[in-house]
């Protein structure tokens, strides 16, 4: 009781409970400890795979048995990353698939490779984003956080729910769908009707950015209505304030100031990691998760969804992507 108090206190502070104070606090009072489930076996597809918190899971993951796909847009850097994991493995392929989520052809294209090799997979980690300084589009015309942050994962994931069922099927054990989205959803709303942030004065990177992941926690939680008797768990997690490229790249002042607090890589995976492979992560789904902990969804008045915007923002998202 007392752990479970002094966690919700550290999330409440934010600051600490985002940096690595929150991460040494909790590894302290012993809610963080090693993930010892073996993945022998299982296929993890990791979006976002060439760098940052998306090169660390795959790692991660690599280290327990599975067979990793690594996902990314470059094919220099997917090759780097496959050497980087090659050397964590522990029995388990490392593969690469290139695919640009800002691209519908190339996340149809590249569902299609994985599905060739993988018609079983057993979880599907969204984790590539970008954070933009100004507004520009995507080959498609949509705009280009929407469309890599959201339209494009939405897509991928659709194509390989078949896999993912059929990954649970065969194993006995729940497939994952782990999204990786931001604290920085807390101070944002979404309007079905401006999906794409054309509307309003000016242009936040950071705002629509935090757009974009409750977006994603949104698309979490129909999934999991969803797939809930098909053993295809959806969750979202945050990372907390991890010192990755993306974000010494999109946020540089934030960067400067924070420093020596940010977390490694490695702490904020680590959540990824557990709810891929630890046994809580196939009992729960359509939650969202810090550090091993379900968290609030909405903290800000009017920042959270109306009944029915996650499946209204669905079908938004189906009709873009051409499913329907």
């Amino acid at each position: 009781m007392i752990r479970e108090a002094a966690d919700r206190l550290l999330d409440l502070t934010v600051v600490p409970g985002y940096s690595r104070i929150g991460w040494g606090a909790r590894r302290a009072l012993g809610l963080l400890e090693p993930v010892g489930t073996r993945l022998d076996g299982r296929v993890c597809v990791v979006t976002g795979a060439t760098s940052g918190l998306g090169a660390e899971a795959a790692g991660q993951l690599a280290e327990l048995g599975a067979t990793v796909v690594l996902v990314g847009r470059s094919e220099e850097r997917l090759s780097a990353a496959h050497d980087a994991v090659v050397a964590r493995s522990t029995g388990g392929g490392v593969e690469t698939v290139v695919i640009d989520l800002a691209s519908l052809d190339s996340v149809r294209h590249g569902a299609g490779v994985i599905l060739e090799f993988h018609p079983e997979i057993h979880a599907l980690v969204n984790n590539a984003g970008v954070l933009l300084g100004s507004r520009q589009e995507s080959v498609d015309g949509f705009e280009l956080t929407f469309a890599t942050n959201v339209l494009g994962p939405f897509l991928l994931t659709e194509l390989l729910i078949g896999a993912l069922e059929a990954g649970a099927q065969s194993s006995g054990e729940p497939s994952r769908i782990v999204s990786v989205s931001s604290g920085g959803m807390y101070t944002a709303a979404v309007h079905l009707d401006d999906l794409q942030s054309e509307r309003g004065e000016g242009w936040s990177g950071s705002g629509v950015y935090a757009r974009t992941k409750r977006m994603q926690l949104m698309l979490t939680e129909v999934w999991a209505r969803r797939l809930a008797a098909s053993a295809v768990t959806s969750n979202a997690m945050h990372p907390g304030w991890a010192d990755t490229p993306g974000v010494q790249d999109s946020l540089p002042a934030f960067h400067r100031v924070m420093g020596p607090a940010l977390r490694t890589p490695a702490e904020g995976a680590d959540t990824i990691t557990w709810l891929v492979a630890d046994p809580e992560g196939g009992r729960t789904s359509g939650a969202f998760w810090h550090d091993r902990s379900r968290r609030a969804t909405a903290l800000l008045p009017g920042t959270a969804p109306q009944p029915g915007d996650a499946e209204r923002l669905a079908v938004a998202c189906r009709q873009m992507a051409g499913l329907e």
